[in-house]
């Protein structure tokens, strides 16, 4: 039985969409070649920094960042914040959370994006990020973690995230089970993919979790 619900950040409960039109805008495209450039490289099974370097060759993305936060001190530059969320993201966890699962966030994010998440006061039972604890998906040890901080065997916890590379597959393996969201570039694409089967169900949004859960238990 799923005691407990686990999931991802971005383009799970937040829309990075003004992130990456933010970054067109700083960089000097248009943001539909921006968009265009992170699709393909979603497509590609490359990584979004290849993005970057697609539309500015040779970037420092270190040294950009750090000009950036320079140029505009006060504004949100790659980070989010609560107008950034999903719309079903409130609902959805606080029916989980009604429904007695526990509910946690832990995604591949950098160690401030834990105080931008603490601030939305989401219905959760706890927040984490891959900076904070020192280690990123896929790697085992991250889902490790997971299973640590839920207190729960693995078998006993849903992850849910929008990619299979990054979620469903290393969460599989670590013998948690898996909700595959069609969300956001990753999750359309791999949706797509033959090892979609492998995720024990596949959502179209987040309210579609909890009627799920009877036929994943």
């Amino acid at each position: 039985m799923i005691k407990a619900v686990v999931f991802d950040v971005g383009e799970t409960l937040v829309d990075e969409t003004r992130i990456w039109s933010r970054w067109a805008d700083r960089l000097g495209v248009s943001r539909f070649v921006m968009m265009g450039a992170l699709g393909g490289m979603a497509a590609l099974d490359r990584s979004h920094r290849e993005a970057f370097e697609l539309v500015r060759p040779g970037i420092d993305i270190d040294a950009e960042l750090a000009a950036w936060e320079r140029d505009e001190p006060d504004s949100l530059r790659n980070h989010f914040d609560a107008d950034d969320l999903y719309p079903d993201v409130r609902d959805a966890l606080a029916a989980l959370r009604a429904a007695g699962l526990q509910v946690i966030i832990a995604g591949n994010q950098p160690a401030r994006a834990y105080d931008a998440l603490v601030a939305m006061e989401l219905p959760a039972d706890s927040v984490h990020t891959s900076e904070g604890w020192g280690v990123s998906k896929p790697d085992p040890g991250f889902f490790a973690k997971v299973a640590a901080v839920a207190g729960r065997e693995p078998g006993e916890i849903l992850y849910v995230g929008d990619r299979l590379d990054n979620d469903v597959l290393p969460a599989g393996r670590a013998g948690m089970r898996t909700a595959l969201l069609r969300r956001g570039p990753w999750g359309y694409l791999h949706a797509e993919r033959a090892r979609a089967r492998e995720a024990d169900v596949v959502v179209d949004d987040l309210h579609a979790l909890l009627p799920a859960l009877s036929r994943i238990a």
